[in-house]
Parts: C-alpha cells; sequence; structure tokens
C-alpha cells in the first residue's frame, strides 16, 4: 500500500478514526489535508505524523462540512496550493441520538446536514479535480447502523444509509474517469467517545462480536489505506463492513 506521491484529504482528523486514518494515510507515503472544525483541533495528529520520522508533509484546515463557504475555502486550499487530490475520505460526522419520539427536528437535521449532505459538498468540490485528472479515490466513512438501523439513532442511522447509496451513484458516474468510490463502515471502534460506555453493558456487547473484541481506530485505518491503494484499483461502489463479524 504505497501511496508516495499521492494527496489526501482527511475530514474530521482530530482525533479517533479520522486521526488514526491521516497517520495511516502518512505512514504509507501520503501528503495530507486534516481537517477539524477549529484551529489547532488537528495539532495532536500533526505532532503523531511527525512521530513517524517520514518524509511526508502534513497540513491542518479548519472546515465545517455542513457550510458550503467553509467546503469551498477547503478546497481551495487543498487545490492552490497541490493542483489536485488523489484521495478523498469523508470522515467528518457527529451524532445526537435521543429516542425517537423525542428527538427534534433540530437534532435530525443537524446530524444529516453533516454527515450526509457535507460529505455531499466535499465530494462536488474535489470531484471535478479529480474527473479532470481521470483518477481518484473517494471513501466514506460510514457506520454498520447504515445497514442494521438502531434504537435511539434514527437520524445517525439515516444519514449513514443514505451515505451508501450518494456512494453508488458516485461510483456509477464517475468509473469511466477512473475514480472509485466506496464506504467503510465501522462496527464498534474504541474511541474516545465509546470509553465512557459502563463496562458491564462493554461486557454484553462484546457477546455479539463474533471476534470478541471492540475494533481501533487502526482496523478502520487499515481498510481505509487498502481502498486508497492500487490494491484497491478494481473495487467501487461497495461498502466494506469492519466490525469483527458483528453484523453477520
Amino acid at each position: 500500500m504505497n501511496l508516495s506521491d499521492k494527496v489526501a484529504l482527511v475530514t474530521g482528523a482530530s482525533r479517533g478514526i479520522g486521526r488514526a486514518i491521516a497517520v495511516e494515510l502518512a505512514r504509507q507515503g501520503a501528503e495530507v489535508f486534516c481537517t477539524s472544525t477549529r484551529a489547532g483541533g488537528c495539532d495532536a495528529t500533526l505532532a503523531e505524523i511527525a512521530a513517524l520520522e517520514r518524509d511526508v508533509a502534513a497540513h491542518a484546515l479548519v472546515c465545517n462540512v455542513a457550510e458550503s463557504e467553509s467546503v469551498d475555502a477547503l478546497q481551495k486550499g487543498v487545490l492552490d496550493d497541490k493542483g489536485r487530490l488523489d484521495i478523498l475520505v469523508n470522515n467528518a460526522g457527529i451524532t445526537r441520538d435521543g429516542v425517537f419520539l423525542r428527538m427534534s427536528e433540530e437534532d435530525f437535521d443537524a446530524v444529516v446536514e453533516t454527515n450526509l449532505r457535507g460529505t455531499f459538498l466535499v465530494c462536488r468540490a474535489f470531484a471535478r479535480a479529480m474527473a479532470k485528472a481521470r483518477s481518484g479515490r473517494i471513501i466514506n466513512v460510514g457506520s454498520v447502523v447504515g445497514l442494521t438501523g438502531n434504537a435511539g439513532q434514527a437520524n445517525y442511522a439515516a444519514s449513514k444509509a443514505g451515505l451508501i447509496g450518494l456512494t453508488r451513484s458516485l461510483a456509477h458516474e464517475f468509473a469511466g474517469r477512473g475514480i472509485t468510490a466506496n464506504v467503510v463502515a465501522p462496527g464498534f471502534i474504541e474511541t474516545d467517545m465509546t470509553a465512557a460506555i459502563p463496562e458491564d453493558l462493554k461486557a454484553e456487547m462484546k457477546k455479539q462480536i463474533p471476534l470478541a473484541r471492540f475494533g481501533s481506530p487502526a482496523d478502520i485505518a487499515g481498510a481505509v489505506a487498502f481502498l486508497a491503494g492500487d490494491a484497491g484499483s478494481y473495487i467501487t461502489g461497495q461498502t466494506l463492513v469492519v466490525d469483527g463479524g458483528m453484523t453477520m
């Protein structure tokens, strides 16, 4: 999975899965642009990439993917600097969990706007440059709940299910331009967000996973790097589920 001389963009790269993806792409030799919603949000990610001691550049940009003006500025920042983008990883996302009958319109809309509309905006911003180059990898980070649904996450599940349909449509439209589009759908992954779950509940959840463990951000990063490299060149329109067999 040699990504030397490739330019990559990872949205939502300040922590967890996004940070792991950015670091892994850099480890494989790619120059990486990382985004977060605030200045300094990706400092730890850049420091981890620097610690690899590889001759690769990494950059941090501020972007709220739900705002078209912010995405336009992101496009300009990347393309004015490099003139191209080889690998686009849409990882930025939010949750606003709640039982359906008490879910507000604001919470539903906020999740869909960031997770689904935001991915649409970023893909649209860079698809033309990829099409012109007749090459590119679009990798959207989904979730197994986009396949299964989940109580208390109607908004999140809807946004991730929509992401699969969006990605398949992109795969159809851009295959003739040498661009692949795929989804990586994580299962239960150990991150800062899941660390607060009580241990007894975690033990019950592990019983539903055939591999009997939770995934790590590195597990997702490895799947993304595979799809981004030459080994993934004949894969498009697919949803790669990385969940230890949980949805099997």
